[in-house]
């Protein structure tokens, strides 16, 4: 099932399958921001990472002496969502833990994911409830993909990211295993620009640690439309495209893959968001279209 919300200045799209973002069109300058999701590249548009983000090590968490495997970014993109609730202006989703989740994911839970737009602007909120008895452990981002050349006639490499602040930033570079390695190489120095090239993602993700920016504009250089991404709250943030892809995907984690040298203790990994039980968790990011 796909939920359409619209007002005057954009009409966005929802996939009840993954609870996934697959349009944003803007209604005044006829621009479709979104990625198409060409599986001769890459078929997804925006999953949604829960319980947890990148890879773990040997595709495995451990958990008061028990073992558990997940996939890559976890099994909500795969889920089925229940659409909970729609207006004019937003749709709310959800899904819960199973008997099947368990095997994998010791903890009763639910996710809601709400998205609602402002006159241009896409707000995504998310919700972890704490179902069980006991303290619940998990991480959670998001991975939209927006279309890169934005405009007709222009190239990828006419475009650049601009932070809100000026950034030291190293990257940290993800091995063949899908694991964050130990050691950061150079990045943003002293700048609050980086170009885009679509060699910057032969070896993976850009994955950047505790920027100073809470924003991100995706920019021309001589065209006036683009797109700024809001993303306090999230501790740290990926930049990735598939290799000769026309998109890029900006991710705001709060998570992260495995470190290489990482024990696999659910409890001891980096990034890793605690929860009580009976509480609840909240996060938002939010877009500007232009």
């Amino acid at each position: 099932m796909n939920i359409f919300l619209e007002n005057d200045y954009i009409k966005i799209g929802i996939k009840s399958a993954g609870a996934e973002l697959f349009t944003v069109v803007h209604k005044r300058n006829k621009l479709e921001y979104m990625w198409r999701g060409d599986p001769a590249f890459w078929g997804k548009t925006s999953p949604v990472l829960f319980p947890i983000v990148g890879t773990l090590k040997d595709n495995t968490f451990r958990f008061r002496g028990n073992a558990y495997a997940l996939p890559r970014h976890g099994f909500a993109r795969d889920q089925d969502f229940e659409v909970v609730s729609t207006s004019g202006n937003s749709a709310l989703f959800a899904i819960h833990d199973t008997a099947e989740s368990l095997l994998k994911y010791p903890f009763p839970f639910q996710l809601l994911i709400e998205y609602t737009i402002h006159d241009d602007t896409l707000e995504v909120g998310y919700r972890v409830e704490n179902r069980g008895g006991d303290e619940m452990y998990f991480s959670l981002g998001a991975h939209p993909a927006f279309a890169v050349p934005l405009i007709a006639g222009t190239t990828y490499e006419d475009y650049y990211l601009e932070f809100s602040e000026t950034e030291n930033a190293p990257r940290w570079p993800i091995n063949a295993a899908g694991l964050i390695e130990g050691i950061a190489t150079p990045l943003l120095s002293g700048t609050n620009r980086l170009p885009l090239t679509r060699a910057l993602f032969l070896q993976d993700a850009v994955v950047l640690k505790n920027l100073r920016s809470k924003r991100v504009s995706l920019k021309h250089a001589s065209v006036q439309h683009g797109l700024d991404f809001h993303f306090d709250g999230f501790p740290f943030l990926g930049i990735w495209a598939a290799k000769n892809a026309d998109f890029l995907c900006i991710e705001p984690w709060c998570g992260i893959a495995d470190a290489a040298t990482h024990d696999q203790e659910l409890t001891r990994k980096e990034g890793i968001e605690k929860l009580a039980a009976g509480a609840q968790w909240n996060r938002t990011w939010k877009v500007h279209f232009y």
